[in-house]
């Protein structure tokens, strides 16, 4: 089924019928695109609207074809102003002319009025800026997120929640509770609107959950059940930031099959050359299955 923008809602899957179908298809691996100014210099480009471009374009035409999603970082578009978003719009329409599943990786949360302006932005039909799914953050209470959630169940889109993030900074809000932690219930959470979902015959539903690759003894140490929660996960931290395929393996256990493990700059790096960014990808996602 084709990605974004190039159907109605009427003809468009649900995202987690949608995602299931370019795992099984591609195997369960997401590429970030993350064009750190860095990553930029290593690839001989400016660190300006041009290079943006130029990088964005080159990963989503490597990918085409190859791989389950694609997760643009927005902040590192936001950064360039007005014409790195228009790179970004330019960069998703790119990725659902390859048929390309796109995350945008914006992580928006708020109240009311404006977490319905962010929902019509990145998940509202004809908007320039509307993904496959977005990620959103629930710190202001998951229920602040319903008019999201919401408006990508009408829409055929969908959008993973922050439930359980590696940075140490996260236990500080995510683990307080002990066996009722903040993380556990808002994956209960998500896990209700899975349910209410209910897609016969697909793994998971199409309310995801970040869940960082390198979280170790957490999930466990939490009592938190990811299967019940019937949500793809989205797991990052795969590569450059410390976890293998194995390790992921062993930290996700039986909930292995609900994983789609994302790596970044561990592949970027191989670029500008557009083979040599599909090998790095294709040796990470061999890694994974």
């Amino acid at each position: 089924m084709p990605s974004n923008t190039s159907t109605t809602p009427s003809q468009r899957a649900a995202f987690g019928q949608r995602l299931a179908s370019a795992m099984a298809a591609h195997g369960p691996l997401c590429v970030g695109i993350d064009p750190h100014p860095g990553l930029l210099t290593a690839w001989g480009l400016n660190d300006d609207v041009a290079g943006l471009r130029s990088f964005s374009l080159t990963v989503v035409e490597a990918m085409a074809g190859q791989v389950a999603a694609l997760k643009p970082q927005v902040a590192l578009y936001e950064r360039h102003g007005s014409r790195g978003l228009a790179v970004l719009e330019e960069t998703l329409a790119a990725m659902a002319a390859a048929n390309l599943l796109s995350i945008a990786d914006a992580k928006r949360g708020d109240i009311g009025s404006t977490m319905a302006a962010y929902a019509d932005a990145w998940l509202g039909e004809g908007s320039p800026l509307a993904a496959d799914a977005v990620t959103l953050s629930p710190y202001l209470g998951y229920e602040s997120l319903r008019p999201a959630l919401e408006l990508a169940a009408a829409t055929g889109r969908g959008v993973f929640v922050l439930g359980l993030t590696s940075n140490p900074e996260g236990k500080a809000v995510q683990h307080v509770g002990g066996d009722q932690s903040v993380a556990k219930r808002i994956i209960t959470a998500v896990g209700a609107d899975n349910a209410a979902e209910n897609l016969p015959g697909v793994p998971f539903g199409s309310t995801g959950l970040v869940i960082g690759a390198t979280v170790g003894a957490a999930l466990e140490d939490l009592g938190i059940d990811l299967a019940a929660s019937a949500a793809p996960i989205l797991a990052p931290g795969l590569g450059a930031q410390g976890a293998t395929g194995a390790e992921m393996k062993a930290a996700f256990g039986a909930f292995w099959p609900q994983v789609l493990g994302t790596s970044s700059r561990d592949i970027l790096k191989a670029g500008p050359d557009a083979k040599a960014l599909l090998n790095a990808a294709l040796r990470t996602r061999d890694s994974l299955i």
